[in-house]
């Protein structure tokens, strides 16, 4: 019965378009068959999920396997992904089977004189799991003791492990494989089952059959259960993983990034390590906030060679990491770096770090940026709000600048300055709130504007006109003017306990707080906000936070939750943008254990 391919769907829509693509991949071209196998795969398969058109083409590609002029492994790889994809519970079981009926034509790829196609065909078995690939666990045993290629042979091994039941008491004679992929096949396997603390006696197989073959264990390739031994260590016992550092694997960031307080520990590969790009230079200032004064001292002897570095991003980078180690002698160096790179964004980056190192000691920087503004980047610009000395004296430079800074850094500083910004200031201001380029620098200009001179007016029409626009944050907007937004009261109270969401009561508790001070209605959404945020990801502080820490009152529901956030061995916030400072996790977790050593609990 012939396919009605526009009945069935894929992940673009109907499936007419298979016909083609099947077609295209018995050209005797290479390149025509590379585009159609792209295709198939992104249609069939796209991003692991299954369609009722996956089922359908599975035949078909296995035919093409079998007889075609070319991609016979990617076309077994397919195979492998239709048969473990996911989507819907009856899509998944069709895919499987049609993959399990056509088995018995693929099983002689399992002895082919091709390792890349035999290995393929143990990725296909295993992706093919239970029930239908049960029958096939002798085959796989079999090639176990014939297999001559010993990748092919490690990841039967690995095959073997995800399909057999039983505690893996086979793997053992396996750790003294002359193979380090065997080994380190069988050690991954049974430390995926074992229980922290994970044997030593393991992880040291692991840590020296990968030290002497390394190589990707990337866990995609493989279904679940599966976990590359690194992941198993890092997410799962630190100090085993400091164990396999110790022997050659490259897990310093690794560790670092999943558990708090191991920046000693793994200094010295982190130094060993280090390589020439500035991204990898910011990775180590970020490990260098955490580290004692005592251990600046190897940081800045690793680091000052890069001072020489041909690279300018290398060069602001270094000066980063040196004076996140305490280095006094790089404030020069950072104000040479501003007068001659200041749109550079590793400017920025070095600048925040002396600023906030050296505080008051970084004066000449902060005169550098005042003197640099015609050029200098809107982040730049904005670093002039930690000294409102030297701002206090550009204000006409950065008043000026209020028109054209997209991401508002002259408003910011302006804003900071407050009545001290003067008439220039507000006048640049005022413009800018009351025919501003878009609606961000327009809010954020209004909002400066009132700082300055007092004046709430244009930030209230702008909220007006805001208002029926759920999405447009008006709320928070509302409580940063304070007691100036009193008469929206009216509309945010409501959403105290009328908003569907905690998000949405805690946000409308901050506006109400900031606007009247009010803490027996505010509190509690506050608190039950803070606790429930599940993602931390990002540099910026819950606004829950600072807020309650304030107030200096907790609910005690709330103890609990945030003394395992301020107590916590693992991280519980991640940093998606390295760029040199703190990581966010520390900032989170000081942050909580002030709260908590400062707030009165109340029952």
């Amino acid at each position: 019965m012939q396919t009605r391919w526009a009945d069935l769907g894929h992940a673009y829509g109907p499936a007419d378009d298979i016909p083609d693509l099947l077609r295209a991949m018995e050209s005797e071209g290479p390149d025509v068959r590379e585009e159609a196998m792209d295709g198939l795969v992104s249609a069939l398969c796209h991003q692991g999920s299954v369609y009722d058109a996956s089922a359908a083409a599975v035949p078909h590609l296995a035919r093409l396997a079998l007889h075609g002029p070319g991609h016979r492994r990617e076309l077994l790889w397919l195979l492998a992904g239709i048969a473990d994809g996911s989507g819907k519970p009856a899509v998944r079981a069709a895919a499987r089977r049609a993959v399990a009926e056509v088995m018995p034509d693929l099983l002689p790829f399992a002895h082919d004189t091709d390792a890349e196609i035999r290995d393929a065909m143990v990725l296909l078995i295993a992706h093919l799991g239970h029930p239908y690939a049960a029958p096939l666990l002798p085959l796989l045993r079999a090639r176990l003791e014939a297999e001559s290629d010993t990748e092919v042979r490690g990841h039967v091994v690995t095959a073997l492990g995800l399909l057999e039941a039983g505690d893996g008491g086979w793997r053992h004679s396996l750790l003294a494989d002359p193979a380090p992929r065997v080994r380190l096949a069988a050690a991954e396997d049974l430390l995926r089952t074992a229980e922290p603390p994970l044997p030593g006696a393991l992880v040291d197989v692991g840590a020296r059959a990968y030290a002497a073959d390394p190589h990707d264990r990337a866990s995609g390739y493989w279904p679940h259960p599966y976990r590359p031994f690194t992941d198993r260590l890092v997410a799962d016992d630190p100090d085993a993983a400091l164990r396999a550092l110790a022997q050659g694997v490259p897990l310093a960031h690794e560790i670092t990034e999943r558990w708090r307080d191991r920046e000693t520990a793994v200094l010295p590969w982190v130094l060993a390590e280090l390589g020439d790009s500035a991204w990898e230079l910011y990775r180590l200032a970020r490990l260098t906030c955490a580290l004692p004064t005592e251990d600046h001292g190897q940081v800045r002897e690793r680091v000052l060679p890069y001072l020489d570095a041909d690279d300018g991003a290398v060069r602001a980078a270094a000066l980063t990491v040196l004076a996140r180690a305490g280095t006094a002698e790089v404030v020069p160096e950072v104000v040479r770096l501003v007068e001659e790179a200041p749109d550079l964004d590793g400017t920025v980056r070095a600048v925040s770090a002396v600023a906030e190192v050296f505080g008051a000691g970084a004066l000449p920087v902060a005169r550098a940026v005042a003197g640099r503004l015609d050029v200098a980047s809107s982040w730049l610009v904005g670093m002039l709000a930690r000294y409102p000395e030297v701002a206090a004296e550009a204000v006409a430079g950065l008043a000026a600048l209020v028109p054209g800074h997209e991401y508002g850094g002259a408003i910011t500083v302006l804003g900071a300055l407050g009545p001290a910004a003067g008439a220039v200031g507000a006048e640049a201001l005022r413009a800018a709130a009351t025919t501003g380029t878009g609606s961000s620098v327009s809010r954020a200009a209004a909002l400066a504007y009132h700082r300055v001179a007092g004046d709430p007016e244009p930030a209230l029409a702008l909220l007006d006109r805001e208002r029926p626009d759920p999405a447009s944050g008006w709320v928070a907007y509302a409580g940063e003017l304070g007691p100036a937004a009193a008469p929206l009261l009216p509309l945010i109270e409501p959403l105290l306990a009328g908003s569907r969401t905690v998000g949405g009561r805690g946000r409308a508790a901050l506006a109400v707080w900031r606007i009247t001070g009010r803490t027996e209605d505010t509190v509690e959404p506050l608190a039950r906000w803070l606790v429930g945020s599940g993602d931390r990801a990002g540099v910026d502080l819950p606004a829950a936070l600072p807020a309650l820490t304030t107030i200096g009152l907790l609910p005690r529901f709330s103890v609990d939750p945030l003394r395992r956030i301020a107590e916590s061995r693992r991280r519980v916030s991640s940093d998606l943008f390295v760029e040199g400072g703190p990581h966010p996790d520390y900032l989170l977790r000081s942050a909580v254990r002030e709260l908590l050593d400062s707030a009165t609990v109340l029952d």
